[in-house]
C-alpha cells in the first residue's frame, strides 16, 4: 500500500489531528487494524510518518482514538433516542433506528467497533463492554419504572434488548448492496415489532 506521501502546508494542530484521525478511520475501516501500518495511514493523510508519530505514539492509541469517538456517536443516538418519548412502543422503535442509522452511516465507520479483529484486546474489550453495559442500563431502568420487574430481571432483559439491537443491525449493514435488503426504516421496524412483542407482555407496575 505504501508510497511517497505528498507533502503538505503546515496546519494548526488541531486541524492536523483531525486530518490524521479521518485518513486513519478510513484505512482501518478498509483494511482492518492488523492489515493497517502507520506507514499505510501516513501515505492516505499525505503526510511525512513523524508528523504522524507528532499526534500518536502508536496504531494502537490512533485506534482507540478512533474507537472512543464511535463509541460516543452511538451512545449519544440511543441514549437520545431512549429520552426521545415516553410512549415505550415508540421508544423502543426510536432506539433500534438510532442504532440502525448509525451501521448505515456512508463511511462504515462501525466496523471499528465490531470488525476491528481486535476483541481480545483488554483496551477495546472495555470499551465495548462498558458500550453494552450502559445501553442495557439504560433500557432496565425503563423496565424498572414500568412493570413489577426487579432490578436484576429488568437488567437481564436489557442486555438482551441490546444484544438483539446490535446482533440485527450488523447483520443488516453487513448485507449492503444486496438487492433483497430491506430499507433502514422497514428493518428497524420488523426488528422493533420483535423486540416490543417480548417486552410489552410484562405486568405493568401497578
Amino acid at each position: 500500500m505504501s508510497t511517497t506521501p505528498v507533502r503538505q502546508s503546515r496546519l494548526p494542530r488541531d486541524e492536523r489531528r483531525k486530518q490524521l484521525l479521518d485518513a486513519a478511520r478510513q484505512v482501518f475501516v478498509d483494511h482492518g487494524f492488523h492489515a493497517t501500518s502507520m506507514d499505510d495511514i501516513a501515505v492516505a493523510a499525505a503526510v511525512s510518518k513523524p508528523v504522524l508519530y507528532q499526534h500518536f505514539p502508536g496504531k494502537h492509541e490512533l485506534f482507540l482514538d478512533l474507537m472512543d469517538t464511535q463509541v460516543d456517536l452511538l451512545e449519544s443516538a440511543v441514549s437520545g433516542a431512549l429520552a426521545s418519548t415516553t410512549d415505550n412502543k415508540e421508544r423502543v422503535l426510536a432506539t433500534i433506528h438510532a442504532y440502525f442509522q448509525f451501521v448505515d452511516s456512508p463511511d462504515r465507520a462501525y466496523r471499528l467497533l465490531f470488525d476491528s479483529g481486535l476483541n481480545n484486546d483488554p483496551d477495546v474489550a472495555a470499551r465495548l463492554e462498558g458500550l453494552d453495559h450502559r445501553f442495557a442500563t439504560g433500557i432496565a431502568e425503563i423496565i424498572t419504572a414500568d412493570t413489577t420487574l426487579s432490578r436484576e430481571e429488568a437488567l437481564l432483559l436489557g442486555h438482551g434488548l441490546a444484544g438483539l439491537m446490535k446482533s440485527s443491525a450488523r447483520h443488516w449493514a453487513e448485507q449492503s448492496g444486496e438487492p433483497s435488503r430491506p430499507d433502514l426504516a422497514t428493518a428497524a421496524e420488523l426488528t422493533s415489532r420483535l423486540a416490543w412483542r417480548g417486552i410489552s407482555r410484562f405486568p405493568k407496575e401497578r
